[in-house]
């Protein structure tokens, strides 16, 4: 790792607080600037919608808020991993494409396996709705 004449970490703060300033302007630059994550947000707003509507449990919530949580930590990551790619290198070379669609996939899995846990939350409950 680099550092500069002090020993010192370059962008590296000592304050906690402007560390979280840095964590915000992270998640707001790529809430801006990133179409996916807009659509994981939008999602995770119905899904919580509906999780208050059918009133599911403390436990069904853990599930859920580690679902939403981890898809839109993961793009957090995804984005993060192609802003460095892009950095290092302007071509089109077979391991900086590697790496961004490695880093999508891992999206991906998780965004599938949170499908999959939010039907076996809700599947049950509206199949109860509707045989009301």
């Amino acid at each position: 790792m680099s550092t500069d004449y002090k020993g010192k970490r370059p962008f590296k703060s000592n304050n906690v607080f402007q560390s979280f300033h840095y964590a915000f302007d992270g998640i707001k630059h790529t809430l801006l600037t990133e179409r996916n994550i807009r659509i994981h947000l939008s999602i995770s707003i119905v899904v919580i919608a509906a999780g208050l509507i059918l009133k599911i449990t403390s436990f069904e919530w853990m599930f859920i808020l580690f679902a939403i949580g981890g898809v839109i930590a993961l793009e957090l990551i995804n984005t993060a991993i192609e802003r460095l790619v892009d950095l290092a290198t302007s071509e089109h070379h077979p391991l900086a494409k590697q790496a961004k669609d490695i880093a999508a996939g891992a999206v991906l899995v998780y965004a599938l396996l949170s499908v999959i846990i939010g039907l076996m939350i809700f599947l049950p409950k509206l199949m109860e709705l509707s045989s009301l």
